[in-house]
């Protein structure tokens, strides 16, 4: 310890923020087990066992929010998280250097924005009387969308922002990691007749794919997790019933209706279910591939 004195002391801020902000407030975990009065504190609010998770799966809209969480999780692994693969990629294969980081540039900065500023953009967008979708789809004779308004659209619209916004951020690691590669390799491989399709796929792929399974992984741990900024910021009652998410049902019944027992327990349900997919995930993948985060 005394030889690498000085990474530990760097490392101290980041310990000291994981057990200040991350494990600490695990204790108040307890309260999904309580009848919780702010007044009383955990030690005077009264035990009530698993009342509030059977509450929780009795509910009428349990399911339906449950489902919505699921799918958009799924979309959004689905295509958020192949998309910067495929990103990084083709940026890769870009021989102009100032072309190259013009375009990284760009497809990096709608990550600094915040999901207020994202919706804005958005809403302006698909504006049904003087957004520029509605105008470009009135050229071909079509009356204009509410988009916003109807439920069919809006899981698309949450993918897509988001894809819009992070897919070029969720680049840094694989270009980072491609230059890892060794260019003795894609020099050989041409010796051998290779084309760049099968340098890709004999490769590229391969080398990134230690890379790809770790970020998987993590991804998975938070597949639960959708995001209720994302979700809040586009939610209205037209479109309620396909974008109402775990997260966005947790501050409403947690803060708006101060059910602070019930919230949590929706939210212990959420960790439980990320940690099993977790450890589910992480023993197919090291079986698969040997490759895990522990």
């Amino acid at each position: 310890m005394w030889k690498y004195r000085t990474l530990y002391l760097i490392s101290i801020p980041g310990i000291v923020y994981f057990i200040v902000f991350k494990y600490v407030p695990l204790l108040g975990s307890v309260i999904a087990f309580q009848n919780y009065n702010i007044f009383s504190g955990f030690g005077g609010s009264p035990w009530v066992g698993f009342r509030h998770f059977e509450r929780m799966f009795q509910h009428y809209d349990f399911l339906r929010i449950l489902k919505n969480t699921l799918i958009l999780g799924f979309l959004d692994i689905l295509i958020a998280f192949t998309a910067p693969i495929i990103l990084a990629l083709l940026l890769n294969e870009v021989r102009l250097v100032v072309y190259k980081k013009i375009v990284q540039t760009i497809v990096y900065a709608p990550h600094f924005l915040s999901w207020v500023i994202v919706s804005g953009i958005f809403v302006g967008m698909l504006s049904p009387t003087s957004g520029i979708v509605n105008v470009i789809i009135g050229w071909f004779g079509i009356e204009p969308i509410y988009f916003l308004g109807e439920d069919s659209y809006i899981r698309a619209i949450l993918v897509g922002s988001g894809l819009w916004r992070d897919v070029g951020w969720g680049t840094i690691i694989y270009l980072a990691a491609l230059t890892g590669i060794n260019p003795e390799l894609y020099e050989a491989s041409e010796i051998d007749g290779a084309g760049r399709w099968k340098q890709t796929i004999r490769i590229t792929l391969p080398s990134l794919l230690p890379v790809v399974t770790v970020l998987f992984l993590l991804k998975i741990g938070d597949f639960m997790d959708y995001g209720f900024e994302r979700v809040f910021v586009f939610q209205n009652p037209l479109n309620i019933t396909n974008s109402e998410i775990l997260d966005t049902y947790i501050y409403k019944a947690g803060l708006k209706q101060m059910q602070y027992s019930y919230a949590t327990a929706i939210g212990l349900f959420k960790s439980v279910v990320g940690l099993v997919l977790l450890v589910i995930a992480n023993t197919l993948s090291r079986k698969a591939t040997g490759e895990s985060l522990y």
